[in-house]
């Protein structure tokens, strides 16, 4: 099941989010302050982000991360999907599927134009669920410049 953020999720949301962060889906951890700060804007508001919780039998066992913003190139908002983690054991029991099939769903009803992800490239089996969910690679490299 996946259901939105609530308050009362954030041991579980930070729990989940580190350990994501210190796991081969992502180049580099992040700062703790950074987790926390990543709650409590979801919990301010909905204007940047949403947050999910992914459940099993009533148990947490992951989350996902939305975010939003604007592209000329796709001619409209643009959903960011940006982060989905689910615990080892619950993998490929179709929690991912259905968080996209959410996502995707909530994006047309919202009039998005695009849906847009980052996958490390060696994440073969993430991979593998976007391609066969119908993600295509943009072929962009990205660039970045750290404001802090």
């Amino acid at each position: 099941m996946v259901r939105k953020i609530t308050r009362a999720d954030r041991d579980a949301f930070l729990w989940l989010s580190e350990m994501f962060y210190a796991s081969p889906a992502v180049m580099h951890t992040v700062p703790k302050a950074y987790h926390e700060r990543a709650f409590e804007e979801l919990m301010r508001s909905d204007e940047y982000a949403d947050g999910y919780i992914l459940e099993s039998e009533g148990k947490i066992v992951g989350f996902g991360l939305t975010a939003k913003t604007y592209s000329r190139e796709a001619g409209g908002k643009v959903l960011w999907l940006e982060e989905l983690f689910v615990l080892e054991e619950y993998r490929s029991c179709g929690l991912g599927r259905e968080f996209f099939a959410m996502a995707e769903a909530e994006a047309r009803e919202k009039g998005f134009a695009r849906i847009r992800l980052e996958v490390e490239e060696e994440n073969i089996r993430a991979r593998s669920l976007y391609e066969r969910l119908g993600y295509r690679p943009l072929g962009y490299s990205q660039m970045v410049k750290e404001l802090h």
